[in-house]
């Protein structure tokens, strides 16, 4: 409280002008107390701020923790080096690639500022690491894990390489019932969050995600995704969140084909609400692939470079789109791109149906505002986009592109009740020559373009 800041000009500073880029401001609480019943990791060897690998006594408290021994761990205020990933030893040692996480388990750190674990060592150099994938720092979750209050910092500084590797995970694993996450900073990993994992990796584990929750998140700069609800992962919730500068999508639901059963473990009635999404550098915003009954709601997504704001698609060979999937209420700026050699344009909400049918789908409530290309694309892909409904939308400022544009290729129907288009370089509603796209309602009083 109190801290002056000042941008000062010397006399031999003599250039025209000059650009500040960001600076981020926050007022900082002060660091929380233990609670009472936690352990401290310093109780089983920590010590903070040293720069030696303290995994070691983390692990212990976590076991302990886990075995009944103690209510909770505490992570003080301070450093934490961790070269290893917290999880559960396998007594039937199934391999680095085969893990067990950790369960009953509760965290608790000092605020995100404060009570910070960190490595040195790249993922893909350290050698010896938990898993090829998820990497040297953070936890393996199974079920039933609180954490919060803390701060991750990998050193991912790969996407993905020879033999694997990748730039490592900070939260992976099965996830289970009644895990919740609150209050955590993750930075420089491959992928924040992945809830999921595949049932060929100890099918007696099989345990997907259902229920689990994450709030007040801070992601930033990272290779891969921010979160990720793979593998089945149902009734589960992002909100209150912030993302930036994630190298794929910020937010998705993958309803993965790699599950127990099929017509059963489908990523449905998962909630991406309240959250603010900022500089994905790759890949979108939110992108939901697969799955039913899965809602968009009340999200501030900018300045995506080279996709879209809102995904809906049917590629990386997800289960079928059934049911309904809601996008409402959320602010749309300067979104949309052009990627893979810039020969495809992305509007800043589209429908990709590649081979399978998208159904189901309400846009609403939601202005979409300086967008790259279109406002609102229909792709083409092969499969059905039928009854899409587009209610009380406003598109302004289509720079290159049209407000709403169905592609030659599009197949499907939408119906437009009290929507506003102004400004858009190519029309209001564009549907190209060949389409078998449909739309009802004109925006404006204006006739669809042919």
């Amino acid at each position: 409280m109190g801290t002056k800041f000042r941008l000062q000009r010397d006399a031999s500073d003599n250039a025209a002008f000059y650009i500040i880029d960001l600076i981020d401001l926050e007022q900082v609480a002060a660091p929380t107390s233990q609670p009472s019943g936690c352990v401290s990791i310093t109780t089983y060897g920590a010590v903070a701020n040293d720069g030696l690998d303290d995994t070691a006594a983390i692990q212990r408290a976590v076991t302990a923790n886990q075995n009944g021994e103690i209510d909770c761990v505490w992570i003080p205020a301070g450093q934490w080096r961790q070269e290893q990933k917290i999880l559960t030893d396998d007594p039937l040692d199934r391999g680095q690639s085969n893990q067990v996480g950790i369960r009953d388990v509760t965290i608790r750190g000092a605020g995100m500022w404060h009570s910070q674990l960190y490595t040195l060592t790249p993922p893909h150099e350290a050698g010896g690491i938990n898993h090829p994938h998820e990497g040297n720092f953070g936890f393996d979750i199974d079920e039933n894990t609180q954490i919060s209050d803390i701060a991750i910092f990998g050193s991912g500084t790969i996407r993905g390489g020879d033999g694997n590797h990748e730039g490592g995970v900070a939260l992976n694993g099965r996830f289970g019932k009644d895990t919740k996450i609150s209050n955590v900073w993750i930075e420089h990993a491959n992928v924040g969050v992945w809830a999921g994992r595949d049932f060929t990796n100890i099918p007696e584990l099989w345990n997907p995600g259902d229920g689990v929750e994450f709030t007040g998140m801070r992601i930033r700069n990272t290779y891969a995704d921010g979160i990720n609800f793979a593998n089945g992962t149902r009734n589960s919730t992002v909100y209150n969140s912030s993302f930036r500068n994630t190298g794929d999508d910020a937010l998705a639901v993958w309803s993965s084909k790699y599950v127990k059963d099929q017509s059963v473990d489908i990523g449905h009635d998962n909630s991406f609400r309240n959250n603010t999404i900022q500089l994905p550098w790759r890949a979108n915003g939110i992108a939901i692939y697969g799955g039913y009954d899965n809602k968009i709601e009340n999200n501030l997504i900018s300045d995506t470079m080279n996709y879209p704001a809102i995904m809906l698609a049917t590629d990386h060979d997800p289960l079928p789109f059934s049911g309904q999937t809601l996008i409402a209420n959320n602010g749309l700026y300067r979104t949309g791109g052009a990627f893979w050699n810039e020969d495809q344009e992305f509007g800043a909400i589209t429908l990709f149906p590649q081979n399978l049918p998208i159904p189901g789908v309400t846009i609403r409530d939601t202005d979409i505002v300086d967008s790259t290309y279109d406002g609102i694309q229909f792709k083409t892909g092969g499969g059905l986009m039928p009854d899409v409904k587009i209610q009380n939308v406003r598109i302004d400022k289509s720079n290159n592109g049209s407000g709403i544009l169905a592609m030659g290729g599009a197949r499907g129907n939408a119906t437009l009740t009290d929507v506003t288009i102004t400004d858009s370089r190519d029309g209001h509603v564009l549907i190209e020559p060949g389409s078998q796209f449909t739309v009802s309602g004109t925006p404006n009083g204006a006739r669809a373009k042919r």
